[in-house]
């Protein structure tokens, strides 16, 4: 497991904020690719220079929309990145991507550039529902973009949103039903979440939005993970559902507590025990690079204690569950002080953990109750 190194890039702009989302992405008039380049180029020369020599096992641009990138850019990258680290011989390079017209377009010389793995913001596939969501694309622009990805890329993955205002459990049965027809080996299923800042945040606080109760949302969770697993796309994440050698190697470092580098607006980073943030804002970022050479904000050494916490609370995201000795060796805290043992062995009465010598994972029947479960088993 900790043979792999990634390496994330943050591209921070998008053509519209969606009401639901919290992550780091601006809407701004124009963007000035050279300086971009330049910066992003720059973070990442310094960032090698900190981090492990090993050769890289994933890279992945997220947003924001990278699918904006211009492809060269893309390439200029990539191509700088295996100079910095080496790739290894299967190395998953993933862009994410919107499912417009004018994105789709740029598919083949994303591919020539060297990404090969798309991960598609479907989000819905009904024009009412895509609406209620503030995207940009339409249903059939969105099912025209997945067929060009297929066509350009060895793996595609695609996003959809479940749960939603006003949604039925027979309305996403015929939704994921259609959506496991349309033969990607990877989907990325979410619960709708009501996130603090967005605008559907403020929708439902003045009445005009109403998300679902956790005893219906679960029952969507359920019938998500039983059609799934029966159409060979098991889930693996409590988000995320793949065939067999599908699974996404990039965020699996994540889930895994390996070593990743983070550079761009606002991007995170693991590696070697260091906690890595850059600006968050795009214009802070690029006077950070110009001031010091690189965006980082800060430079956190963590406690083998944090380092041990962390690694809990990712790896109980996977199906596969975790190592308690592989966690214990490498954070350097004591196996017996990583969880609370009492409330392990009375949350496996009840069926929703197990415990195997070092293996400890969360059973399905956990999931719904995930976060639940690390307060009460994960030290503070």
């Amino acid at each position: 497991m900790d043979a792999d190194l990634a390496l994330y890039i943050h591209w921070p702009f998008c053509v519209s904020k969606c009401p639901y989302c919290d992550f780091n992405s601006h809407v701004r008039e124009s963007v000035d690719v050279s300086a971009w380049e330049a910066a992003l180029l720059a973070d990442m020369a310094y960032e090698a220079q900190q981090a492990p020599r090993r050769p890289l096992t994933s890279i992945f641009f997220g947003g924001g929309t990278p699918s904006l990138m211009p492809p060269a850019l893309v390439g200029k990258l990539i191509a700088a990145a295996e100079q910095h680290w080496g790739f290894a011989p299967d190395i998953e390079i993933t862009l994410e991507a919107n499912p417009s017209s004018v994105e789709a377009a740029r598919f083949a010389n994303l591919a020539a550039a060297g990404v090969n793995r798309v991960s598609l913001g479907l989000q819905a596939f009904e024009d009412a529902t895509l609406h209620l969501l503030g995207r940009a694309h339409n249903g059939a622009e969105g099912l025209a973009a997945l067929a060009v990805a297929q066509q350009h890329f060895a793996r595609v993955n695609f996003d959809l949103i479940y749960a939603l205002p006003g949604q039925t459990l027979v309305q996403w049965e015929a939704d994921l039903r259609r959506a496991l027809a349309l033969g990607t080996t990877h989907l990325s299923l979410y619960q709708l979440t009501i996130e603090p800042g967005t605008r559907f945040e403020t929708l439902v606080r003045t009445g005009e939005l109403s998300p679902k109760d956790p005893d219906e949302a679960a029952e969507f969770y359920e019938l998500t993970a039983e059609m799934t697993a029966a159409a060979g796309l098991p889930r693996y994440e409590i988000s995320n559902h793949a065939a067999p050698a599908a699974e996404s190697r990039h965020n699996l470092t994540y889930w895994r507590y390996g070593d990743y580098m983070g550079i761009g607006p606002g991007a995170h980073g693991r590696r070697q025990g260091i906690a890595t943030l850059r600006h968050r804002k795009p214009e802070n970022f690029l006077n950070a690079v110009t001031r010091n050479g690189h965006g980082a904000q800060s430079e956190e050494v963590l406690s083998s204690a944090e380092q041990a916490r962390e690694a809990l609370l990712m790896g109980l995201r996977l199906g596969e569950g975790l190592d308690l000795g592989h966690i214990a060796r490498k954070s350097g805290q004591p196996r017996d002080a990583l969880v609370d043992t009492a409330a392990v062995s009375n949350l496996a009465r009840h069926g929703l953990m197990n415990q195997m010598g070092d293996h400890l994972r969360v059973l399905p029947e956990g999931m719904l109750l995930l976060d639940r479960i690390l307060a009460e088993i994960v030290a503070a």
